[in-house]
């Protein structure tokens, strides 16, 4: 799908979804630190899987590193030659 296709469709969606009638609900104190331990708890899991995934790519980028420069260059005898 393109861009124009979808972004009235996301729109609309959005549109609809902002529209609500009031829902006359007791919020106590409790909730908003509950919310906010729970914004906390998703912030820290994000960043421990992007730690995760970075020290991957790191880890394999210095593989192919230390690969490229163990590899003889072409025309040039190896050691055991």
């Amino acid at each position: 799908m393109t861009f124009r296709r979808v972004l009235p469709v996301v729109l609309v969606l959005a549109a609809c979804l902002s529209v609500a009638p009031p829902a006359h609900a007791y919020l106590d104190p409790g909730t908003g630190s509950m919310i906010l331990s729970a914004v906390i708890g998703l912030a820290v899991a994000v960043a421990l899987v992007l730690k995760m995934f970075w020290y991957r790519g790191v880890g394999w980028l210095r593989g192919v590193r230390l690969q490229l420069r163990r590899r003889p260059a072409e025309g040039t005898p190896a050691a055991d030659e």
